[in-house]
């Protein structure tokens, strides 16, 4: 029997690519242009801001409700955070997990940062950390098999929902 090819096409992956060429171009990094630009947060998917981090909806998802916990600062080593800006990240992660459990349900969550390319990391000059819900039975055995994702959802959607529930819990200061 002969085997036959299958095609999962991911065009959304393109602009990703495209994306690190532009932020390598401008010398630039797009937590700093989204920290920089809170009149831009519903744009960029800033889901809400403290004084000293924010939480955003990732663009390029390994699953519904991937976030990212970032600094204000442009730090690129976890040591080299003070102990401020590394404890309101922390505190950041904790209600983004409490928002997405109250929004989402998820049965669990990864979370971790990446340090480093050779670890993973896509942005490796601005520490953040991902969160990443996840349930029983998902879909996610794509990404190992296929480098695929599946995302059920869209992503103006979910932010709208998460804005929503960063409100209810208190945590948007605009």
């Amino acid at each position: 029997m002969a085997e036959e090819n299958a095609n999962l096409w991911a065009p959304w992956r393109m602009e990703y690519i495209h994306s690190l060429d532009k932020d390598d171009e401008n010398d630039g990094c797009f937590l700093c242009r989204y920290w920089n630009d809170p009149e831009g947060d519903e744009k960029n998917r800033v889901v809400w801001r403290t004084s000293r981090s924010m939480v955003v909806l990732n663009r390029f998802p390994y699953t519904n409700g991937h976030l990212l916990v970032a600094p204000g600062a442009h730090v690129g080593a976890l040591p080299a955070l003070d102990d401020d800006d590394l404890i309101d990240m922390t505190r950041a992660t904790r209600d983004a997990v409490r928002v997405l459990t109250e929004t989402m349900h998820p049965h669990g969550f990864n979370t971790g940062i990446n340090l480093g390319r050779c670890a993973g990391a896509g942005l490796p000059g601005h520490v953040h950390t991902h969160i990443v819900p996840r349930w029983n039975g998902d879909t996610n055995y794509m990404a190992v098999i296929g480098d695929m994702r599946i995302i059920p959802q869209s992503l103006d959607a979910l932010h709208g929902q998460l804005t929503d529930q960063a409100a209810k819990c208190g945590l948007l200061s605009r």
